[in-house]
């Protein structure tokens, strides 16, 4: 196992010609798993059917069978169906449940070959920015355990970043995976609404924002997965097009000085590297900013869990029964007025990307923070409110966007930072070519 490639794409490969035995990649995750999840808490559950699934992919191969994901151990996040096992979304009110059927997205990476290790650990809900639950615990940052991955795809993130998986699945309906993949220096892809099918799963709190992500270490893993989960085919590489520079996006959101400096050095790389670049970002109405769409998921979740909390409020965590509580206030109004405020968003990234096909911004205004606190305290010197470190990311899901973040640096303390790209709807092929073209101009040295 010690020559064993780390990426999926070599893995299935190795396995695919024979070289290594389909379950080698699954031993080795297991070991590590053992070794250092006790101290992480990114994976929840293991997976008891793996070693059947892997002498299924040895039967398929001996039969001649192609599988483009052979022997790749994955992780599934907390809140996709993977039937005949317990997925929870973190929460103690779904304590007892076995998901009775299988996500589309699971389906089709086992049709490839994939093996599931187990079942990455997510926010309460999948609604918070943390992946700190009333049923599992807290999940840390596998570059410090003192900090947080992040949130909600926070166990998805960290198993990728801590080696245990190549490949893993997380869902994203504000940036949930794009902010943990770059608190720990890994990729992750948010493609545009209903590329990947969603379901059979449960009720999501806001419809038509969420979809399935790939979080990996490589673009050459996250375009295999995209691959295997919508069959696109992916655009020719080489193409240098003109990019958009949104260093605060538009908004009154202040950095850290850190992340103002690895972005910068990062834009720095890519005019070095040919690209052009101006700088510019979308003028914003009002009454379509982050809080004024926020009464779309408290009043969602108040509509599905509002009578359990009621019964027994003891059953939620605090971030969650605070969120139901507003949802529950809430008048048919506001939560009108709040889904104008979501059409506005997406209307004017969408024209703002019908001028400019890609914009980056900072994937987050600041590195990741202590593990114990729901939220960054200050950024950029300032007293920070509990979702100032979502500023960039959920724009691109009212929009229906695909946007996708890539590591692009380290703060002075060693801390993760990503960069966010974003596209019109429906260029997910064409963002993910440019991506592999960034991504090694990105971990260059600045």
């Amino acid at each position: 196992m010690t020559d064993l490639p780390e990426n999926a794409a070599d893995i299935a490969a190795q396995v695919g010609q024979g070289a290594v035995d389909a379950g080698d990649a699954l031993a080795r995750s297991l070991q590590r798993v053992s070794q250092h999840n006790p101290a992480l808490n990114a994976i929840i559950r293991l997976n008891p059917h793996a070693a059947a699934a892997i002498k299924l992919v040895r039967h398929r191969l001996d039969a001649g069978e192609v599988l483009p994901l052979a022997g790749v151990p994955v992780v599934i996040k907390d809140n996709l169906w993977v039937a005949g096992l317990p997925i929870t979304q973190g929460a103690q009110l779904f304590a007892d449940f076995v998901a009775p059927l299988e996500a589309v997205a699971v389906v089709r990476l086992r049709a490839a070959g994939a093996i599931i290790l187990g079942i990455g650990a997510t926010s309460e809900f999948a609604c918070m920015g943390v992946t700190n639950t009333p049923l599992y615990g807290m999940t840390r940052n596998p570059v410090d355990p003192a900090l947080t991955p992040g949130g909600s795809s926070g166990g998805p993130s960290a198993a990728v970043a801590a080696g245990f998986v190549p490949l893993a699945l997380g869902t994203d309906a504000g940036g949930s995976t794009r902010r943990p993949p770059a608190h720990v220096g890994v990729i992750g892809f948010k493609p545009s609404q209903d590329v990947i099918p969603c379901g059979p799963g449960f009720d999501e709190p806001v419809w038509g924002i969420s979809v399935i992500c790939p979080i990996a270490r490589s673009m050459q893993d996250i375009t295999l997965a995209m691959q295997v989960l919508s069959g696109m085919p992916i655009a020719a590489q080489g193409y240098r097009p003109p990019l958009v520079y949104a260093p605060t996006f538009g908004l009154d959101q202040p950095l850290d000085a850190d992340v103002a400096q690895v972005t910068g050095r990062a834009i720095d790389r890519l005019r070095r590297a040919g690209y052009s670049l101006e700088v510019a970002s979308p003028v914003w109405p009002a009454g379509s900013g982050r809080a004024d769409v926020a009464p779309l998921q408290w009043a969602g979740l108040a509509a599905l869990y509002g009578d359990a909390f009621r019964l027994d409020h003891t059953r939620f965590g605090e971030g969650i029964a605070d969120q139901i509580i507003r949802g529950l206030a809430l008048t048919g109004v506001e939560v009108a007025q709040a889904h104008q405020a979501s059409h506005r968003m997406g209307e004017t990234l969408r024209a703002f990307l019908a001028r400019h096909p890609f914009v980056l911004t900072p994937t987050t205004p600041c590195p990741a923070w202590p593990v114990g606190d729901i939220a960054p305290k200050i950024i950029g010197g300032l007293p920070a409110t509990p979702r100032d470190h979502a500023a960039f990311t959920p724009q691109a899901n009212h929009a229906g966007s695909p946007a996708i973040s890539l590591p692009c640096g380290h703060t002075g303390t060693g801390l993760p930072l990503g960069l966010q790209i974003m596209a019109a709807p429906g260029a997910d092929a064409a963002l993910l070519a440019l991506a592999q073209d960034l991504e090694p101009i990105l971990a260059r040295s600045a």
